[in-house]
């Protein structure tokens, strides 16, 4: 139920295009702003078996509190509170073991946290409709309605894309909105069964930069999970990338990371059917129409960082209550998107230009971090520590 006695904008209903990460908690949101919103995605069931792994930060578990999602996700989440940085030779750079203050960053499989968010979404009474791919969508004297591939339609009083980084949302408020933008690097993901990993502690995530990079943990059942980088120019399009065989990802990997420490050794241990081929490690550049009339984007369909980040799912959750607040307080859609995006853009830019740093370190287009690199506490520290006071009333301008 909302716990808002009013909506400022005179919003009732949304329309919230995407059931991913954003989708589920933008409509949670909004339903403690009072707003009624339906989640319209385009798979024909809940995105189950999607991705790889993915984490979520002290900050993005606080702005799922405020929706009440943030249980459902922890239940379903394994707890790497610390981190340590090293070279490709096996050479420790830094350690951190995470804010005393905060709870550890979580780590589970992309799937499971769409999960957990959807579930705790219909829990509280938020209406999913699947096999609805948004085609186009049109303002109408009266609000908004989104037209689907399958000839239906639906109206409201404001659309939300929540379509992820190849948005059709983001398309229709801007024909000439930036693409994604390519970091030079395919990403890949695996399971290591290595028995005794000599160094690599439980709770801790490590990243070994180098020639070629690599981020591992130990996982729930004692496997490494590792996810790595192979570095190319001309990236294959998402088809001719499906028809690689395994075999043949992992043969290159492996050639790649002859001598790495301690990539060599996980993906000597990694079988065909361990690899995960996530694709082309991309971010969003910014984008200059964050919403037109009474249509608005959110998550990575207007701010996605890259996984490089380690931020991409927390922001999203972050500007989904964002978002609802601006609705919540303010007295027309218009204004209401306005300090959202005001609210939103520095700090999402910001971690987007930071990613796109590390993507060129991993694409081996800059020089890996030495001594002089930011400590992790230094890097952290404004990214887990920010927080939404939900209670806080939104100003305009």
């Amino acid at each position: 139920m909302s716990d808002n006695d009013g909506r400022g904008s005179g919003v009732r209903t949304a329309l919230v295009i995407g059931g991913g990460v954003a989708g589920p908690v933008t409509a949670l949101a909004l339903r403690k702003a009072g707003i009624t919103a339906t989640v319209y995605e385009a798979y024909p069931t809940a995105a189950d078996g999607v991705g790889a792994w993915l984490g979520l930060a002290p900050n993005g578990q606080a702005a799922l509190a405020t929706v009440g999602a943030d249980a459902a996700v922890k239940a379903a989440g394994q707890p790497v509170p610390g981190v340590v940085m090293a070279d490709g030779a096996g050479n420790h750079l830094a350690g951190f073991g995470g804010f005393p203050e905060l709870p550890a960053t979580l780590t589970l499989p992309r799937d499971q946290l769409f999960r957990a968010l959807t579930d705790s979404a219909v829990a509280a009474g938020v209406r999913f409709a699947y096999g609805k791919r948004l085609v186009a969508a049109e303002e109408t004297p009266d609000g908004v309605t989104a037209h689907f591939a399958d000839k239906t339609s639906a109206s409201a009083d404001i659309l939300i894309g929540a379509d992820g980084i190849r948005s059709t949302v983001r398309t229709v408020i801007d024909p000439h909105s930036p693409v994604p933008e390519y970091g030079g690097v395919l990403s890949f993901g695996g399971y290591a069964a290595v028995g005794s990993a000599a160094g690599c502690e439980p709770g801790t995530m490590y990243f070994a930069f180098g020639r070629a990079f690599m981020g591992y943990w130990r996982g729930p059942d004692g496997r490494l999970i590792w996810f790595a980088g192979l570095p190319t120019d001309t990236p294959p399009s998402p088809a001719d990338l499906a028809r690689v065989p395994a075999t043949e990802w992992l043969s290159r990997l492996r050639d790649l990371y002859t001598g790495h420490v301690p990539g060599e050794r996980l993906l000597q241990h990694t079988g065909p059917d361990e690899l995960m081929v996530v694709g082309q490690m991309e971010r969003m550049p910014s984008v200059p129409h964050w919403y037109r009339g009474r249509m608005v984007l959110v998550g990575d369909s207007v701010h996605a960082p890259s996984s490089s980040s380690g931020q991409g799912a927390s922001l999203a959750i972050e500007s989904a209550v964002e978002l609802a607040r601006c609705l919540r307080d303010l007295p027309t859609p218009g204004e209401a998107f306005a300090a959202y995006e005001a609210l939103r853009r520095p700090r999402v830019e910001a971690i987007g230009r930071n990613a796109a740093a590390v993507n060129k370190v991993k694409a081996g287009k800059d020089d890996a971090p030495g001594p002089a690199f930011p400590s992790p506490e230094d890097m952290f520290r404004p990214l887990h520590f920010h927080r939404i006071d939900w209670e806080e009333k939104v100003s305009a301008g």
